[in-house]
């Protein structure tokens, strides 16, 4: 299956990359997704990736097709064929 991964915020800053398209096995979980993208892009852990690898960063969330957030409890879910997740920042300053 294939996903979309799109970058914001501070991983856009840290990977220089708008998106990247993964190619996955059926039952790959969103926690084995964030291994995949840390391991191809370092820059991401400890900043963005929890050093784990178990989930983001509390200041970072997932978002699946632009209309659900993945929660730390469901990321040992599956993403579908086509799925464009989302990875952002959620902290603003003012």
């Amino acid at each position: 299956m294939e996903v979309t991964v799109e970058f914001a915020g501070l991983a856009r800053v840290l990977t220089h990359t708008q998106r990247v398209k993964l190619q996955l096995d059926d039952g790959t979980t969103f926690r084995q997704v964030l291994v995949r993208l840390g391991e191809a892009y370092p820059e991401l852990v400890g900043d963005v990736i929890h050093p784990s690898y178990a989930s983001l960063k509390a200041s970072n969330m997932l978002n699946v097709n632009g209309k659900r957030m993945i929660q730390p409890s469901q990321m040992d879910e599956c993403p579908q064929d086509g799925d464009r997740l989302i990875m952002m920042s959620i902290l603003a300053g003012g």
